[in-house]
């Protein structure tokens, strides 16, 4: 008897989780993150964990530590912090010594990392000032690093203080650029400038190479990589399918804000009332607009429609994608969101606009359905043609889990990063050294 189709994708789906992962010798990278660990960026703890599974020395150096949140660290978390080195609230003592003695050792690759620094600040008063945060940052972490005999930073949400780090200091430097916010001044965020120092660059989306391809010389076109984003598919068990639930459950994660496109979404959800169908829209997370969104939910008539749940942890989120029929983001700008990767691994279909990375992450009438973006109409539209139709909402969710195991594993998206920084930079090599 032949096997069926849904017994071949579990197995397919099981050897994938459970591919053997090529360890490498003990070697040292600092990962350069702006905050951390914090609970908007998740992935980033699950990378930096991964990683040291795979035998790298990760030594994580935050510029600060994370903000007031709303739930305790988990055991993860609290390691994480125990472990990281935070730049601000180190005292004023040591950013004092650490700029002395880096100045008395290397004078003009100081002064170099303060020219940098003012014409990355252009000379303006508030630019040049923020500028000069960055340079008292990175003299610190680069005098630091520099004790610890690391030589390799990998810059993720910092790039401009690494880029001032390779100025003073003899640093390899790697990166990961995520968008979409780099690219809406790439000039000033001096793109090209920060490609030519690195010895890697690694991009989330081909979208997001192409940005990056777009802002830097062809010459250094080599360098950029694409490393997508992943998840540890086995954390997110596939939810329960209801065919003809009532009410039928939207959810929407991230962070309350204007590019979010929040307000879009809660006009579509008031048009499906108004057609008399019976949805339900939970709102995770939280940010600037949360007020904001809660008005406009009374105005629209939909605040009993609408639950604004806050930030959740992991487990709890679990739970909420597992309640849900149907994950919609209303974005004007992405990367690739997280979000609805933990949606598409517990088999909850997506409704996302077409912009930026997405498209690389759901294919259209596949794992859901694509939008344009800032379409009141096209965005209802296809809310209300999955909720009709369960068949189709049955296969993407299948298909959905599927595209997660093949193209965004977490373990298989960090051993092709290792990979990178094993062949791109093996540790063996020497940093580039401007003479002092």
């Amino acid at each position: 008897m032949n096997a069926s189709p849904t017994g071949i994708r579990a197995s397919r789906m099981t050897k994938l989780a459970n591919r053997p992962l090529v360890v490498v010798p003990n070697m040292q990278i600092a990962y350069l993150l702006s905050e951390y660990p914090t609970l908007g960026h998740t992935y980033l703890l699950r990378e930096v964990r991964e990683l040291r599974a795979l035998g790298w020395d990760i030594q994580t150096v935050s510029i600060r530590k994370p903000k007031n949140r709303p739930s305790q660290l988990s055991a993860a978390e609290q390691q994480e912090w125990d472990s990281t080195w935070y730049i601000l609230g180190s005292g004023p003592l040591q950013f004092l010594r650490a700029h002395a003695a880096t100045f008395a050792t290397r004078p003009r690759r100081y002064l170099r990392g303060l020219l940098t620094a003012c014409r990355i600040g252009r000379f303006h008063p508030h630019s040049t000032a923020r500028a000069m945060a960055y340079f008292l940052e990175a003299v610190l972490a680069g005098h630091r690093l520099r004790q610890a005999g690391i030589e390799h930073v990998h810059s993720v949400y910092t790039t401009t203080v690494a880029l001032i780090m390779t100025r003073v200091f003899d640093i390899r430097l790697s990166m990961t650029i995520h968008g979409p916010s780099e690219f809406f001044d790439p000039e000033s965020f001096r793109i090209r400038e920060k490609v030519a120092a690195a010895e890697l660059v690694t991009s989330i989306s081909y979208f997001c190479r192409s940005q990056i391809m777009l802002w830097s010389l062809p010459s250094d076109w080599h360098k950029i990589e694409v490393v997508p984003l992943g998840i540890d598919i086995s954390g997110w068990q596939p939810a329960t399918f209801r065919e003809r639930p009532a009410p039928f459950e939207l959810i929407s994660v991230g962070r309350l804000a204007d590019v979010k496109g929040y307000p879009l979404l809660l006009e579509a959800v008031a048009l499906l009332v108004a057609e008399g169908r019976n949805v339900r829209l939970r709102l995770v997370g939280d940010g600037p607009d949360s007020h904001q969104l809660q008005e406009r939910a009374r105005q629209l008539g939909i605040a009993g429609r609408v639950i604004f749940e806050g930030w959740k942890t992991q487990d709890e989120l679990r739970q909420m994608y597992a309640e849900s029929d149907l994950c919609v983001l209303s974005s004007f700008a992405e990367g690739v969101p997280v979000v609805l990767m933990e949606a598409m691994a517990t088999g909850v279909p997506c409704v996302a606009p077409r912009i930026t990375g997405i498209p690389e992450l759901i294919r259209d009438g596949i794992e859901g359905l694509l939008v344009t973006p800032a379409n009141l109409a096209d965005l209802a539209s296809a809310i209300a043609s999955l909720m009709d139709n369960p068949e189709l909402r049955r296969q993407m969710a299948t298909l959905s889990r599927e595209r997660i195991a093949d193209q965004y594993e977490l373990r298989k998206n960090v051993q092709r990063l290792s990979n990178l920084f094993s062949r791109k930079m093996p540790q063996d090599r020497p940093a580039s050294s401007p003479s002092n």
